[in-house]
């Protein structure tokens, strides 16, 4: 896409970008960093934490929504030349593209794979939406419908057309979209099914690593856990459904609760991780399982489901082996309530 970024002043480096219809509904951050090739992203998130992008005259937060004729004030900024801009590597292309378990004229599902960024940015040149640019380069619109955390497996959707992400976006906002995941917790867990809802805040500790609080003045969090098995008093798996989706969501609100998803190095207990770790399990063990929704024009829901990773399917299989088979026909009853498929 041409860009429409025009100079306002050849002397200060200021510029001005105009919003159209198709980029009404997109998050600010999201439209500058698919709008100004050659910028860094780590600068773009600056200048709007520091307050230098400007929309109709007042200063824009990340979280701003663009308005069809929209006028985007921008600070002086050095791009990389067209020729330094670095692409995915082959490797990383392939890796994406094997992991689509879904495909339309509007959408991609991407099964992500864990330890894989959904973008680039924090240390990480490339992530899932610059390899898939990068696999179908026809595609101009391509965006991120959601974010997934980079040690999260599973569902993760994109948009081929902002028409789409607009959509998709309402959808979110309007709790209209079913998210479930499947999560391993510390401890036996006791409530049954499970509804936590408590607000989050965001906070960014020393050397910019973020961090989320349970906080009363944070945003409105809901998410849902149902138990689905109980591995003694080591470990519960979990499905988990939220009404929102904010950062961390899942594993603040599991820590708050006392128990934390195993094996997370930020919200965790490295104690009770270390005796999981005896089951084969080396990472965080969250998956985004499946997304349901109503489609635009369609009578049918769309509904889809990511198969758990191999790595975590055999730490469920080991930890079964660990346990009496008793245990699993109490819990019956539960695997139908999560929607999860039995290990």
């Amino acid at each position: 896409m041409e860009q429409r970024l025009r100079p306002a002043d050849a002397r200060s480096g200021v510029s001005y970008l105009e919003a159209t219809q198709g980029d009404a509904g997109q998050r600010i951050d999201n439209y500058l960093v698919r709008e100004l090739k050659g910028v860094p992203r780590s600068l773009i998130y600056r200048i709007l934490r520091t307050g230098e992008v400007r929309v109709n005259g007042r200063r824009a937060k990340p979280d701003y929504r663009i308005v069809e004729g929209d006028r985007i004030r921008l600070p002086p900024m050095q791009r990389e030349a067209r020729s330094e801009v670095k692409q995915p590597s082959k490797s990383l292309r392939d890796f994406i593209a094997s992991a689509v378990i879904y495909e339309d004229r509007e959408l991609f599902v991407i099964n992500k794979p864990p330890g894989v960024a959904v973008h680039g940015g924090s240390g990480l040149s490339f992530g899932v939406i610059e390899a898939l640019r990068a696999v179908h380069p026809e595609l101009k619109e391509l965006e991120l419908v959601h974010r997934l955390d980079r040690e999260t497996s599973g569902c993760l959707l994109i948009a081929k057309r902002r028409s789409v992400l607009r959509e998709l976006h309402a959808l979110l906002r309007d709790r209209s979209m079913d998210k479930t995941y499947q999560a391993l917790l510390c401890g036996r867990w006791p409530y049954g099914t499970k509804t936590i809802e408590l607000p989050l805040k965001t906070n960014l500790k020393q050397g910019g690593e973020r961090v989320v609080r349970v906080h009363a003045e944070g945003q409105e969090a809901l998410s849902t856990f149902t138990p689905v098995q109980h591995f003694g008093k080591l470990a519960s798996l979990m499905s988990v459904s939220i009404g929102t989706g904010r950062t961390h969501q899942i594993r603040v609100h599991a820590s708050h609760a006392g128990y934390p998803i195993a094996c997370d190095d930020k919200y965790g207990d490295r104690q009770k991780d270390a005796k999981l770790k005896e089951f084969g399990l080396h990472r965080m063990f969250l998956h985004a399982y499946s997304l349901s929704f109503t489609r635009r024009d369609s009578p049918a829901p769309f509904s889809i489901t990511a198969p758990l990773p191999d790595d975590l399917q055999s730490v469920l299989e080991q930890l079964e082996q660990a346990y009496p088979a008793a245990n699993r026909q109490r819990n019956s009853k539960a695997r139908s309530a999560g929607g999860l498929k039995a290990p």
